[in-house]
């Protein structure tokens, strides 16, 4: 989908591999922020899972697997086999989104309450073959989010107390650049880089929503 890129998809993991290191920023849970990595894990980890061993639990998938340094990891108890995956492009840029989908704790931002979330999350990773300005890269994590709120309102997703949900209790983002070709200075729903990863998002949210609706019927 991008040159230099490999995304694997598997029941352990979706993993995003990458020839050089590519420019990160993210809320990933394990080495998130603004960072270079050439491996982005989105790990499958049971519900009970012990939150405090990501950062030990992803480096030890990364080693055993053999994927190079450095990385960025996210955890999810959704199946990462059933990840979606969408791609957009136009002229000589490329936007590709890998999204897991979990939604039973589903929550609506500023009106649900305070509380330790239970399984559920929705991660979304995504790549782009552009060399956007690190301001870009924050208004396409916000074009993301966007997005996804979009699609559960759109999917009728209720939180606890019937609100309409906007996302889930620990939801993560991560944009990957390659940094290479045309330098993009913006990252919103109606600059040309943001609209194609608005696009990809769209679809891939979209279908990951349908699906756990209908798995969970």
């Amino acid at each position: 989908m991008i040159d230099d890129v490999d995304i694997v998809v598997g029941a352990e993991a979706v993993c995003v591999t990458a020839s050089r290191e590519l420019f990160v920023v993210s809320s990933a849970f394990a080495r998130g922020g603004v960072a270079r990595a050439r491996t982005i894990v989105n790990l499958h980890v049971p519900k009970n899972f012990p939150c405090a061993d990501a950062e030990t639990t992803v480096g030890a998938f990364v080693r055993r697997h053999r994927l190079p340094p450095p990385w960025v990891g996210l955890l999810t108890s959704a199946w990462t086999q059933k990840a979606e995956t969408a791609m957009e492009s136009a002229g000589d840029i490329r936007a590709v989104v890998v999204a897991t989908v979990g939604l039973s704790n589903a929550s609506a931002a500023g009106l649900t309450g305070r509380a330790l979330p239970t399984p559920g999350t929705i991660n979304t990773v995504v790549l782009v073959d552009a060399d956007p300005e690190p301001a870009a890269m924050v208004n396409l994590i916000m074009t993301v989010t966007e997005v996804k709120a979009a699609v559960l309102l759109d999917a009728g997703v209720k939180a606890a107390g019937g609100y309409p949900a906007t996302g889930t209790g620990t939801d993560a983002v991560v944009v990957a650049a390659t940094a290479r070709g045309r330098c993009c200075r913006y990252g919103g729903p109606v600059s040309e880089l943001g609209w194609l990863v608005a696009r990809a998002a769209r679809e891939a949210l979209g279908a990951g929503v349908r699906r756990w609706l209908e798995d969970n019927r």
